[in-house]
């Protein structure tokens, strides 16, 4: 099969491109550094010529709610008309487990996008996975100051690598619209996270400052609600298999 990985360059991106070809399966990369710009639509109707299937793990990084919705609105709407002029019969898209339970910025996009999938012609399955084990680390470093200020909350953390492999693996079934919720093996909480992620090298130490926060994040609005598949890597076990540079 032929599989366009939007957004196949960042984190998940890479990953799920290695998934696929793993699986003997034919990755095309659309991302700007490949000629294909998401947001104005230029070279997504030649790199979907052909595709069987569509994997959207295309992200934009902000705490702004109109840049968010804003990209996520014209990603999507690109997208999704581009699939269904290519003919795609599966277009599969990555979200986050919580993103209609938690007020958030980046979340009101999330939304968006699936609002915007499930509006679509073309078959879709939408996959909602807990926060990546990284998050820990790209909390502290939105934070400066002498005091890590984390959420109270608590999340199921996973790796990506294997969201990456539930998304190849979604993508070569049929379409199933919104698939099982897909969480970490271990309940954490970002305190604990924070704190294990410093005494591992990964962030500069300083004394963890847990705070709620409103909006749900604090009151497990960012834990799976259902039973589904669960990863096996642990926060602890993906803090071993790292190599952090020194924090100044």
């Amino acid at each position: 099969m032929k599989i366009a990985v939007a957004g196949g360059t960042g984190l998940a991106g890479r990953l799920v491109v290695q998934a696929l070809e793993a699986r003997g399966q034919t990755a095309v990369v659309l991302s700007r550094s490949r000629g294909v710009d998401l947001l104005g639509g230029n070279g997504l109707e030649e790199a979907l010529a052909g595709a069987d299937a569509v994997i959207d793990v295309s992200n934009v990084t902000t705490m702004s709610r109109s840049v968010s919705v804003d990209f996520f609105e014209r990603a999507g709407r690109n997208l999704v008309g581009a699939a269904q002029q290519a003919g795609v019969r599966h277009l599969v898209t990555l979200s986050v487990v919580g993103v209609d339970r938690v007020k958030n910025p980046y979340y009101s996009g999330k939304v968006r996008q699936e609002e915007i999938v499930r509006g679509a012609a073309v078959p879709w399955t939408i996959l909602r996975a807990t926060q990546f084990h990284e998050f820990a680390g790209q909390l502290l470093s939105s934070v400066p100051g002498p005091l890590a200020v984390v959420p109270s909350g608590r999340i199921q953390p996973i790796a990506v690598r294997e969201v990456a492999d539930a998304l190849a693996e979604i993508a070569l079934e049929a379409p199933q619209s919104m698939a099982p919720e897909l969480a970490g093996p271990r309940v954490e909480t970002l305190a604990g996270m924070a704190r294990q992620l410093m005494a591992a090298g990964g962030a500069r130490r300083r004394p963890v400052l847990p705070l709620y926060f409103p909006g749900g994040m604090s009151n497990g609005g960012l834990l799976p609600t259902e039973t589904g598949p669960r990863g096996t890597l642990t926060f602890t076990g993906w803090l071993e298999q790292q190599s952090f540079a020194p924090q100044s």
